[in-house]
């Protein structure tokens, strides 16, 4: 057993490889993605619905079979809507993978613990669920080692990450936040996506 991720550790090495994959954040991970990544194809879903940003990212994947679609879930929104893990299995897309950011807590209302935050174990619910390829990270070595082959996988992909705790606090889509992608609404990013996705 390795010492958990950082943030930056998670997150660094994804935007160097992520290519022209669309990457849809949500929750604690949102704004640090913007520190690594100021592309067209970053969609934050923080604000939205909470639970539904891998099914969002799925219809994305979906729309789009062409191009990869990258999910950073949190495992409180996960939680909220594990029938998404059958959903994207049976909906099998080969371009789709599903991250899910696992630091035991609702970190941007308050660090509020996620039930049952000792015992759950995502990557053994993917199984479950159907996934054929599953990937359980918590040494920073071996992800940043691992994390090429891991993105060159057909999907669906599932990934759970284990990060330590942070202090995100709420998104406030204003010219207050650095990543250009919060500077704009919800419905704003939304339009600016579809643009890009459809032109």
């Amino acid at each position: 057993m390795g010492t958990m991720l950082t943030k930056e550790q998670l997150l660094r090495p994804l935007a160097q490889l992520r290519r022209a994959a669309v990457v849809v954040t949500c929750m604690s991970v949102t704004r640090p993605w913007g520190r690594y990544s100021s592309s067209e194809l970053d969609f934050a879903s923080a604000d939205s619905a909470m639970g539904h940003t891998a099914d969002l990212a799925l219809g994305i994947a979906l729309a789009q079979p062409q191009r990869k679609v990258i999910c950073l879930n949190g495992d409180g929104s996960m939680l909220m809507t594990l029938g998404t893990l059958a959903t994207v299995v049976n909906a099998r897309p080969s371009n789709f993978v599903l991250f899910v950011v696992q630091n035991n807590s609702y970190e941007l209302t308050g660090h509020q613990p996620i039930p049952a935050a000792e015992h759950l174990d995502f990557a053994q619910l993917a199984r479950g669920a159907g996934f054929e390829h599953v990937y359980d990270f918590e040494d920073p070595d071996d992800y940043e080692k691992r994390l090429t082959a891991v993105l060159a996988e057909e999907g669906p992909v599932f990934v759970t990450v284990r990060v330590e705790k942070g202090a995100e606090g709420p998104i406030s889509r204003s010219a207050k936040e650095l990543s250009p992608y919060l500077q704009v609404s919800l419905a704003e990013s939304a339009h600016r996506l579809r643009k890009i996705l459809t032109s």
